[in-house]
């Protein structure tokens, strides 16, 4: 057991003692309680961003334009030219143009989001 394992369960033990002594709540619920508010805390730290970010990228994916700067996964910045049901041709340079999946696309940071282009 590691030192932070064994200082976290002697601190809870003691935690549940003074509860005790003092007439409060059963260590169980203490300990229920505890694992219901580290599962909070790892939705609203961990989950709800990641379902946040994943939402962005298929509206980024569904909205997607000819003439949108978008990138690869793999680095590689390029225009849109054409746009097929789960595929986009990307124009990266003068008489090159490649064929990716879309969802290995994301926007350029140099790219105007949507609602920049609609107000302005």
């Amino acid at each position: 057991m590691s030192l932070f394992t064994s200082l976290t369960s002697f601190q809870m033990n003691s935690l549940n003692v003074v509860l005790l002594q003092a007439g409060g709540t059963d260590p169980g619920m203490f300990n229920l309680i505890f694992f219901v508010g580290i599962l909070v805390v790892f939705y609203f730290v961990l989950i709800r961003p990641q379902q946040k970010r994943q939402k962005e990228e298929k509206l980024f994916r569904d909205s997607m334009e000819k003439g949108d700067r978008v990138i690869t996964l793999g680095g590689i910045y390029g225009t849109v030219v054409s746009i097929d049901e789960a595929t986009v041709i990307i124009k990266v340079d003068d008489n090159v143009k490649i064929k990716v999946d879309k969802s290995a696309l994301r926007a350029a940071p140099d790219a105007t989001p949507k609602a920049e282009k609609q107000t302005t």
